[in-house]
């Protein structure tokens, strides 16, 4: 048939063209920023738990001088360390706790005297091990926040106390 053609369809194809790519893309992109927060957390919860072993190990490196110290001598020790006061952005504490011996963590041994590291903003606990007797160590435990921390020997056993 010859005559003018009242098709409508002509140059949808441009236009459904545009939008599905603008659909696709949007999709893509908003699946790599889900998956990219994802990994920052992942390596931010990784940090804070590799940050809080290195000062637990320093604290426990620590607690052992002093307690050499305070078996070689009646007096008191005091010995004051500086740690960081964050880790990965987070605060945290820090308790010495006579009986570790219920934690399953990879760090602890037989060992029955640890230190626990809490990061407050982010769910990371880590337990360091602590080579002293558990005899040595003052009940109840006290949590010290993370920076300047005094560790004491007074006779009656170690205790860690936050310097302000």
């Amino acid at each position: 048939m010859i005559g003018p053609r009242h098709e409508t369809d002509r140059g949808m194809s441009i236009a459904l063209t545009h939008v599905l790519t603008i659909g696709i893309t949007t999709i893509l992109i908003a699946m790599l920023l889900m998956s990219g927060s994802t990994m920052l957390e992942t390596e931010t919860e990784r940090s804070a738990q590799t940050s809080l072993e290195t000062v637990g190990e320093r604290l426990a490196g620590e607690i052992d001088n002093v307690d050499q110290i305070a078996n070689d001598s009646s007096d008191r020790v005091t010995l004051t360390g500086e740690h960081p006061r964050s880790v990965a952005n987070s605060q945290y504490t820090v308790a010495l706790k006579q009986d570790c011996s219920e934690v399953d963590a990879s760090l602890l041994n037989d060992s029955t005297t640890c230190l626990r590291l809490t990061a407050q903003d982010i769910d990371v606990t880590v337990y360091v091990p602590v080579a002293v007797d558990g005899n040595q160590i003052k009940e109840p435990p006290q949590s010290v926040q993370g920076g300047t921390i005094e560790i004491k020997y007074e006779g009656d056993g170690i205790e860690l106390e936050a310097v302000d």
